[in-house]
């Protein structure tokens, strides 16, 4: 039976958006609207759609959405986003109501969570990115500014607020913890999931990514470079490496980091180095099994901070990885605990140039076999069945409880 209560996703991405956080808020509106009531509230241009029997309805806040790399514009635009959000919220939300949003833009979690506790509703936070960590680790912030101490004072009334915060890696609790305003019994661990079906795709040479590349060995880049990504010690790896005919980096992807890439190719026109714009969703399945093995470049400190989602669809391809982070982030204690791969220290290109000749002399062929061992544990279904579970405890009269 379907409570009087109802649940809003708020999310500045989403369909026809065709990002990764607008495909998993999309995933989670449409499976709790097969137990609650869903409202969404979008700033995505084109996402509004009428109330449907189990269907969420969509309500499209009016957005601005400037470039990336545009910062000052970025900037103000979600500040409008934010402020919009908020008082839609004021209209909309009812007391006993759940609000569910995500960090992107940053700033939005703080209007949703202030809302809900106007409204006498109760929220949960889905933590991309813990911010302003994320913005120390990009080199755009000091750790002791002004700023990330407003940041995190914010912070701590934000999470005391919250009544759930749901975790996409293990990693991020410790740091959630230093907050006085967070307690253990917030915090829920749903990882993301592969988008791609799981299943082991051989390497072809008639594959069209491939069939430019003489080398034997492919070495994958693909997705969004933002701040936390290094694309400098990707370009460094393959200078050391160029020597080294048998290796070819084929990359692929957009944001601030591919620009760099770009900038570092047109400065050193590498032979084994291949660029490829962003490729469009019916042809990533054909990109991620052009490749013999994946590099995820984090700079130093991802660590709690930020989990690859792209990660997940690699497995999913039955490709082993190499990532540039902390041994102790998410992303790499999965490549660790499962035999997936190598784990890179960032800034360390020499390591990385290393890693990659282990990988091209790999003799290891069960690592495909894990890998996608490993994405059929990270399901939707699975993930999704418990946001659901997590929903119907917080539409319910009784506090949040942990579960095991």
């Amino acid at each position: 039976m379907r409570s009087s209560r109802k649940v809003v996703v708020v999310s500045q991405h989403y369909p026809p958006d065709h990002s990764t956080t607008a495909a998993i808020m999309s995933a989670i509106a449409e499976r709790i609207a097969q137990e609650s009531e869903v409202m969404v509230v979008s700033g995505m241009p084109g996402s509004a759609r009428a109330p449907a029997p189990g269907r969420p309805a969509v309500v499209e806040i009016r957005n601005w959405l400037p470039g990336k790399a545009a910062l000052i514009k970025r900037a103000l635009a979600e500040a409008l986003f934010t402020g919009r959000i908020f008082f839609a919220l004021l209209s909309r939300l009812k007391r006993g109501d759940v609000a569910l949003t995500v960090t992107a833009p940053f700033a939005l979690p703080y209007a949703v969570a202030a809302a809900a506790r106007l409204k006498g509703a109760k929220s949960a936070l889905i933590l991309h990115d813990l911010f302003p960590d994320v913005l120390v680790m990009a080199g755009l912030l000091r750790p002791s500014s002004l700023v990330a101490r407003a940041m995190r004072a914010i912070n701590a009334l934000m999470f005391r607020a919250l009544n759930a915060v749901i975790v996409i890696g293990r990693d991020a609790e410790k740091l959630l913890l230093r907050y006085g305003g967070m307690t253990q019994d917030k915090i829920r661990f749903i990882p993301n999931w592969a988008t791609l079906a799981p299943g082991n795709r051989p390497v072809s040479p008639d594959n069209p990514f491939r069939k430019a590349i003489a080398a034997r060995f492919v070495v994958g880049l693909s997705g969004n470079l933002g701040f936390t990504h290094d694309p400098d010690i990707v370009f460094e790896a393959a200078r050391l490496l160029r020597d080294e005919g048998e290796i070819h980096f084929l990359l692929s992807g957009w944001g601030i980091g591919f620009a760099r890439l770009k900038e570092l190719r047109a400065t050193a026109r590498l032979a084994n180095v291949t660029l490829v714009d962003r490729v469009a969703d019916s042809e990533l399945d054909a990109l991620l099994s052009s490749a013999d093995v994946w590099l995820i470049p984090y700079r130093k400190d991802v660590a709690g901070v930020s989990v690859p989602s792209r990660f997940y669809n690699l497995l999913a391809a039955g490709r082993p990885v190499i990532l540039v982070s902390e041994p102790e982030a998410e992303a790499a204690l999965t490549v660790s605990e499962n035999r997936l791969g190598w784990v890179v220290t960032p800034g360390r290109p020499d390591q990385l140039a290393e890693a990659i000749r282990l990988a091209s002399r790999s003799q290891d062929a069960a690592m495909a076999e894990r890998a996608v061992a490993t994405a059929r544990n990270f399901s939707p279904e699975r993930a999704l069945a418990s946001y659901a579970a997590l929903v119907r405890e917080l539409l319910s009269n009784r506090d949040v409880e942990r579960t095991v």
